[in-house]
C-alpha cells in the first residue's frame, strides 16, 4: 500500500490541524502542552493538556508554545509538532513526509525560519511555508490562480490576517494581533469591571461561543456564568445576556473592521472593484463570532460571507497548496 506523503499543518495559536492528502483533516487539537516544571518533562499534549488549563498543581503548567501565531517556545513547539505528526501519520511510514506549514502573513524572516527548522526537526523531508491568507483562500474554495481580486479575512486565535489575493499571491495584506483570544480577554475584563466577577480563560471562551455577539442578535440569548466574586472571594453564578457581550466585544471587533478598511484603502482600484462584486470571505474560528460578518458588511458596504468550513479552511488550503504549487497552478512562475 502506497501512502501519500503530503501533509499540511495549520500551526495556530489556539489549535493545530493536520491535513493529509486524500484523507482530509485527520487531526485537530488545541496547541497546548502541559509541562512539569520540576523535571521539565512534557506531561500531556493537545486536548488532554487543554483540560488542565487553570486546573493544575503548582509544578505542572499548561503552556501555549505559540503566541499570536508565532513560536514563543521553540523546543516545546518542536516536540508538539513531532507528537502531532506521529499521531496523524503513525510510525509506519518509511519515507519522511513533505510538509507545508502555514504562518501569519506578518511573520518576520526569523519567525519563518523558526517554524521551518522546527518542522524539519519534527521529521519533514521537505518544508514549504505558506502565508495564512493564501492557504485560507484555497481552503475556502477560491480559485486563486486567476487575475481577479479576492479578499480573505482569516481570524484565528492569536492573529487576524487580512489579504487581497490575485494570481496566486498576496497583493496587499495586514496582520493584526487582535483575534479570538482578544475576544476572550475582553469578556474577562468586562465581567470583572461590570459584575466584579473573575472568570477563567475557558469560561470566557464558552461565553464567546454561546452568547458572544459583534452585532445585535435578533433574539437575545443568555447563559449562566460561574466565577469568583471579587468582593466576597466566594464562587458565584450570574446570568449574562448576548447584549452585554456586544458591549464587551465592541472594541476588538472594531479593530478588525478597521484593519479590513485599511487594507481596502491600499487595494489597487481594479482589484477593489473585483472585491466589491465578489464580496469578502471570512475564515478561521474567530469568524464564527455571531454577527462579525454583519458588522464588517455594515461598515464596509461590501457583502461579507463566512467560508463553508471556516475552522478547517486553512488546514485544507495548506495541504492543497502542495498540489497547487507542484501541479498546474504555479508552473509558469517557478
Amino acid at each position: 500500500m502506497m501512502m501519500s506523503n503530503d501533509i499540511g499543518i495549520d500551526l495556530g495559536t489556539a489549535s493545530i490541524l493536520v491535513y493529509i492528502k486524500g484523507k482530509g483533516v485527520v487531526l485537530k487539537e488545541p496547541s497546548v502542552v502541559a509541562i512539569d516544571r520540576d523535571s521539565n518533562q512534557i506531561k500531556a499534549i493537545g486536548e488532554e493538556a487543554r483540560l488542565m488549563i487553570g486546573r493544575t498543581p503548582g509544578n505542572i503548567v499548561a503552556v501555549r508554545p505559540l503566541r499570536q501565531g508565532v513560536i514563543s517556545d521553540y523546543t516545546v513547539t518542536e516536540k508538539m509538532l513531532k507528537y502531532f505528526i506521529n499521531k496523524a501519520v503513525g510510525k509506519k511510514t518509511l519515507r519522511k513526509p513533505r510538509i507545508s506549514v502555514c504562518i501569519p502573513s506578518g511573520a518576520t524572516e526569523v519567525e519563518r525560519k523558526a517554524v521551518e527548522d522546527a518542522t524539519y526537526l519534527a521529521g519533514a523531508r521537505e518544508v514549504t511555508i505558506i502565508e495564512e491568507p493564501v492557504a485560507a483562500a484555497i481552503g475556502a474554495g477560491i480559485d486563486i490562480a486567476k487575475a481577479c481580486g479576492n479578499m480573505i479575512v482569516d481570524i484565528g486565535g492569536g492573529t487576524a490576517d487580512i489579504a487581497v489575493i490575485s494570481l496566486g499571491g498576496t497583493v496587499v495584506s495586514a496582520s493584526i494581533k487582535v483575534a479570538g483570544d482578544d475576544f476572550d480577554e475582553a469578556l474577562v475584563r468586562y465581567m470583572r469591571k461590570k459584575h466584579n466577577l473573575l472568570i477563567g480563560e475557558r469560561t470566557a471562551e464558552e461565553m464567546k461561543i454561546n452568547i458572544g455577539a459583534a452585532y445585535r442578535r435578533p433574539e437575545p440569548v443568555t447563559m449562566e456564568v460561574r466565577g469568583r466574586n471579587l468582593v466576597t472571594g466566594l464562587p458565584k453564578t450570574i446570568m449574562v445576556t448576548s447584549d452585554e457581550t456586544l458591549e464587551a466585544l465592541r472594541e476588538p471587533a472594531l479593530q478588525i473592521v478597521d484593519a479590513v478598511h485599511n487594507v481596502l484603502e491600499r487595494t489597487p482600484p481594479e482589484l477593489a472593484a473585483d472585491i466589491f462584486d465578489r464580496g469578502i470571505v471570512l475564515t478561521g474560528g474567530g469568524s464564527l463570532l455571531s454577527g462579525l460578518d454583519a458588522l464588517i458588511e455594515e461598515k464596509t458596504g461590501i457583502t461579507t460571507m463566512i467560508a463553508e468550513d471556516p475552522l478547517t479552511a486553512v488546514a485544507i488550503g495548506t495541504g492543497k497548496f502542495i498540489e497547487f504549487a507542484h501541479g498546474e497552478g504555479m508552473k509558469n512562475f517557478d
